[in-house]
């Protein structure tokens, strides 16, 4: 198996419900495994934030640090309608890179023009690096995970304003 091979079964199982594949071939075995625990993780943080927010509520001093937080919550997704973009989401669970290592440059930065094809960040799933490509032609307008930060599947990476 190639390395494309190897990052097309990764999605494909990354995409389903399947928790553990082993492949043997001539002398070469390749074992891939999804992790449970941060799903257990999401679904219990939800709850545990619900009972957080509702004892806040009545706290005199909430209301000022929560109507502060409303306006930048608001100008974040006014932007985007705003101009004509399409996101880049993540294909894979992993730890999102904008380059290849700490001393190299980013793959793309804002206002770089990008192509179908063009490397946009690497995704580090199970100890594979899996360099993510962009599917369409256009401009850089926004970066929106941190470097060295975990991305979820389908999670919004860049957004894009097609050529």
């Amino acid at each position: 198996m190639d390395f494309k091979q190897i990052q097309e079964l990764i999605k494909m199982i990354n995409k389903s419900n399947i928790g553990e594949v082993s492949i043997e071939e001539k002398g070469f075995k390749l074992t891939i495994k999804q992790k449970e625990e941060p799903v257990q993780q999401i679904i219990t943080a939800p709850v545990s934030a619900q009972p957080v927010a509702a004892m806040a509520a009545p706290v005199a001093a909430a209301p000022a640090p929560a109507a502060a937080a409303t306006p930048e919550r608001s100008s974040r997704p006014a932007e985007p309608p705003a101009a004509n973009t399409v996101t880049i989401k993540s294909p894979m669970i992993g730890t999102f890179y904008r380059s290849a290592s700490p001393d190299k440059p980013s793959f793309v930065n804002i206002g770089d023009d990008i192509e179908p094809g063009k490397v946009v960040c690497i995704i580090e799933a199970m100890k594979l690096f899996n360099e993510i490509e962009s599917e369409v032609k256009g401009r850089i307008v926004k970066v929106l995970v941190e470097d060295a930060s975990p991305v979820e599947y389908d999670q919004p990476l860049f957004l894009v304003e097609p050529a």
